[in-house]
């Protein structure tokens, strides 16, 4: 059975929701916590480039590792600070809400500044989706070739291909994809928090492991050699970019904030962004620095890979991985529904319309024809580009050198400097355009030697040929 219902402005009186269940802007009551908030940021956070943390700091070396890590970790700390005080224009606890890192930045800088930074965070979180799906992908892939190598006793060399997993996966997000919107995924995101921290532990586990049984820390103070010098100045400049992404939420801080328990969304964003950066840097550090002390300059791009006993707990951890990749991809492509069908409602009222269906056994729930055709284009088209270039490394490089100046440092500078009206030339105005200015040279570099990277693989690789 299907009942058509007519859906409009998103206030008390349409939704027919009592007043005082609302909050101050005519919206549902939001309910987010300190936990459910850092819930959505580990699960955006701690996602697959932790897998490639080891591989980076193999390219760093002991001291140059490290010493990245943490700075990108206080860079994000800080200009999420910054950040969360742009969720209100003006006064921080009654000043008009942005809905988006886009309204944020139109209503306190104005201008074509919420145009450029719409084009560059919805590329971005377009890519991360990429990159979450080739993760994925690989995850799954390494559980066949595990069970493969178990069952064949290590005869068999077991070659996966990886297309159908990558379909596989685009499949299971055709379903996730149709949740309504952001506020709906606290579960999914508490859920994938906890795969992330299971498979961080295993291997973790696993390295040490590893480790004690070589009788050695490997690895070395400088990182790997490379095969040339441009090769090892690529290598370093491609870490930089795996580690800013790693630690990349500031494409949907607005978003996350958006769900929090008024009137306290400052407070509680300023705190749930203190236990999640710190949380997400001691894992990566310990990750990063036990992967490079388990296999040295060969530490692999995916540290998981590398491992093929005992059979059980790499299963585990791959199985994790995939559980917590489902929920990051909708934590981070949700904002990126939402805006398009805000868009496409204003300039076509009708497309809102939903419908009622109830079937046999089962709860009720709405249907909404364009959200469930364009959404499931996405993930179709998502997939299409992630059989044709399942780059994991580079892929999460060029990801992360793309979004984390704009979106992570100059955005965040430049709002918070209008809000405090901080004074031109003063100290503060000269450190925080330093800081800027020095995030800018890193992200160019991270972005040249990542790019450099996808352009190698493409020379020597055959499109929908992906192989473990």
């Amino acid at each position: 059975m299907i009942e058509k219902v007519e859906s409009s402005e998103n206030t008390s009186t349409t939704l027919g929701i009592a007043k005082e269940l609302c909050d101050d802007d005519g919206r549902p009551q939001r309910t987010g916590t300190v936990w459910t908030t850092s819930s959505h940021i580990i699960t955006a956070v701690i996602g697959s480039g932790v897998l490639s943390l080891a591989w980076s700091i193999a390219q760093l070396g002991w001291i140059g590792g490290p010493i990245v890590m943490i700075f990108f970790s206080l860079v994000t700390l800080y200009t999420s600070y910054f950040l969360a005080n742009c969720y209100r224009a003006g006064d921080p606890i009654t000043g008009k809400r942005s809905y988006t890192y886009m309204e944020a930045i139109d209503n306190i800088l104005g201008g074509k500044n919420s145009i450029f930074c719409g084009i560059i965070q919805y590329a971005n979180l377009y890519g991360i989706t990429i990159g979450y799906t080739i993760g994925a992908a690989l995850s799954m892939m390494a559980i066949t070739k595990i069970q493969c190598i178990y069952s064949s006793e290590g005869e068999d060399p077991c070659i996966i291909s990886g297309n159908r997993y990558l379909i596989g996966f685009g499949i299971i997000q055709l379903g996730f994809s149709q949740l309504p919107d952001f506020h709906n995924i606290s579960w999914l995101s508490v859920l994938a928090a906890v795969m992330s921290f299971t498979y961080s532990i295993i291997g973790l586990i696993l390295g040490i492991i590893k480790m004690a049984g070589n009788g050695t820390i490997m690895g070395s103070i400088t990182g790997a050699k490379g095969e040339s010098p441009m090769d090892r100045v690529r290598g370093i400049f491609l870490a930089l970019g795996n580690i800013a992404f790693a630690y990349a939420f500031s494409t949907i801080l607005i978003e996350i904030q958006d769900t929090i328990k008024s009137p306290n969304e400052l407070k509680t964003m300023k705190v749930a962004s203190k236990i999640s950066v710190a949380t997400t840097t001691i894992f990566y550090v310990l990750c990063g620095c036990i992967g490079y002390g388990a296999f040295g300059d060969s530490a692999p791009g995916n540290l998981l890979t590398a491992f093929d006993k005992p059979i059980w707990p790499i299963i585990i951890a791959n199985l994790a991985i995939v559980i917590h990749l489902v929920g990051a991809y909708q934590v981070y492509s949700q904002p990126l529904f939402a805006f398009v069908e805000q868009q496409a409602s204003k300039r076509w009222p009708s497309l809102e319309i939903e419908r009622t269906v109830e079937m046999p056994f089962l709860p009720s729930f709405k249907l909404n024809n364009f959200r469930l055709i364009w959404r499931s284009i996405f993930v179709v088209v998502t997939t299409f580009i992630s059989m044709l270039i399942p780059f994991f490394n580079d892929i999460l490089g060029v990801i992360g050198a793309l979004g984390f100046w704009p979106l992570t440092v100059y955005f965040p500078v430049e709002m918070y400097i209008k809000q405090m009206k901080i004074e031109k030339w003063s100290g503060k105005w000269i450190g925080l355009q330093c800081l800027s200015m020095f995030c800018l040279l890193v992200t160019i570099a991270a972005l040249v030697g990542s790019v450099v990277g996808v352009l190698l693989d493409l020379s020597k690789f055959k499109p929908f040929s992906s192989q473990l």
